[in-house]
C-alpha cells in the first residue's frame, strides 16, 4: 500500500503541465472612410461574443514597423486586454495613408483634430455594425499622439448622434494636454489620464490643469500622476534613456523614455478597472 501511494504521488507530480492556450493573432480589417480605406489590426477573443471592445490609438511612431504589423507596446496591451475578454481594434492612421512615423515631422499630414478623430469615428461606426461587438461597451485607449486625438474625440462638441451608443469610457496615456487645457477641455464620457510626474515629453502640469478645469462641466475625468515615472512608463523592459539628436521620424524630439515597473503594474490594474465600469 505504501509503495502504491508513493507511485501515485510521483505520477501526479511528474505529469506535464498543460501549456497555456496561445492568444489569437491579429488580422487586418478594412474600414471605409471617405476617400481613404482605413487599415486596422483586430484582436478578437474566441467565440461569438458580444465582446466589450477597445479602439486602441497608436502614438506618433505609428502602429507597425517593417517587420511587425503591431509594435510591441500595442501588442502587449492588446494581449492583456484579450485576457480580460476584450476585443481590440487598432486603426493605422499613418500606414493607411502610406505615411511613415510622424514624430519629427513639422507639417503633419495627419492632424489630431481632423484625420485622427475621423479615424476614431470610422472605427466606432464599423464596430457598431459587427454582431460580435457589445455596442454599449466600446471604449478608447490611446498613447501620446493617439491619446491627444482621444481627448478631442470625447469632447461634447464632437458627439456624432449618427453613431449610437456613445463610447463607454476613455483612457489617455501621457497625451500632450497643452492645447486642450488652453481651450477649456471637457469630456462627455468618463476619461482617465495616466502620466508620469517626470514626463518631459508631454506635460503633467498641463494635464492636471486640463482635468481640474473640467470639473463641474464634464463627465467623470480623473488623472493619475506617477511621481517618478517618465514618458512611455507602461512599455515593457525599456531601460530609461535620454532622447538624443536624431533624424529618425519615429523618435520624439526630446526628453526621456523608459519603463517604470511599479507605474506599469498600477496602470494595468487601473485600465482593467476603468474599462469594467
Amino acid at each position: 500500500m505504501r509503495l502504491k501511494s508513493v507511485f501515485t504521488f510521483l505520477t501526479i507530480f511528474a505529469a506535464p503541465v498543460a501549456a497555456a492556450a496561445p492568444l489569437p493573432a491579429p488580422h487586418q480589417v478594412e474600414i471605409p472612410e471617405g476617400t481613404v480605406t482605413l487599415h486596422a489590426q483586430l484582436y478578437r477573443p474566441d467565440g461569438d461574443g458580444p465582446f466589450p471592445t477597445v479602439i486602441a490609438l497608436h502614438g506618433c511612431a505609428g502602429l507597425a514597423s517593417r517587420t511587425e504589423p503591431v509594435l510591441p507596446r500595442y501588442r502587449d496591451w492588446a494581449e492583456q486586454l484579450l485576457k480580460t475578454g476584450h476585443a481590440v481594434l487598432l486603426p493605422d492612421s499613418y500606414g493607411s495613408r502610406e505615411l511613415g512615423p510622424q514624430c519629427r515631422i513639422k507639417e503633419h499630414q495627419v492632424l489630431i483634430r481632423r484625420q485622427r478623430v475621423a479615424d476614431i469615428n470610422a472605427a466606432r461606426q464599423w464596430l457598431a455594425q459587427q454582431k460580435w461587438v457589445a455596442r454599449s461597451r466600446i471604449s478608447l485607449v490611446g498613447w501620446g499622439n493617439g491619446a491627444a486625438a482621444l481627448l478631442w474625440a470625447v469632447r461634447p462638441q464632437l458627439w456624432s448622434r449618427n453613431i449610437e451608443p456613445d463610447f463607454r469610457s476613455a483612457i489617455a496615456f501621457y497625451p500632450d494636454c497643452r492645447t486642450s487645457s488652453g481651450l477649456g477641455w471637457s469630456a462627455r464620457v468618463p476619461t482617465l489620464v495616466l502620466i508620469g510626474g517626470r514626463d518631459d515629453v508631454s506635460s503633467p502640469l498641463a494635464c492636471h490643469q486640463m482635468v481640474d478645469g473640467a470639473r463641474g462641466r464634464s463627465a467623470l475625468a480623473r488623472i493619475v500622476v506617477y511621481p517618478e515615472a517618465y514618458h512611455g512608463f507602461d512599455r515593457a523592459n525599456v531601460p530609461l534613456r535620454a532622447i538624443g539628436v536624431s533624424s529618425d521620424a519615429a523618435t520624439i524630439e526630446h526628453g526621456h523614455v523608459g519603463t517604470d515597473a511599479d507605474a506599469r503594474k498600477d496602470a494595468q490594474k487601473r485600465v482593467a478597472e476603468w474599462l469594467a465600469r
